[in-house]
């Protein structure tokens, strides 16, 4: 599982696909939310101060 913003998507789904071998699904944070979760609020790449968008789960 991915929490990333926009500019480091395609890193994460590269990524899950590298790992899983299969397509990861992509969750827009703007449109979702989940009763016992909260997703971090910055972009979990390092060093990337922006806020955080989607979950490839």
């Amino acid at each position: 599982m991915y929490v990333v913003c926009k500019e480091h998507v395609e890193l994460a789904i590269d990524r899950f696909l590298d790992e899983y071998e299969e397509a990861p699904d992509v969750v827009n944070l703007q449109e979702t939310k989940f009763a016992k979760w909260d997703p971090p609020p910055h972009c979990e790449e390092k060093d990337c101060p922006h806020h955080a968008e989607f979950l490839v789960v």
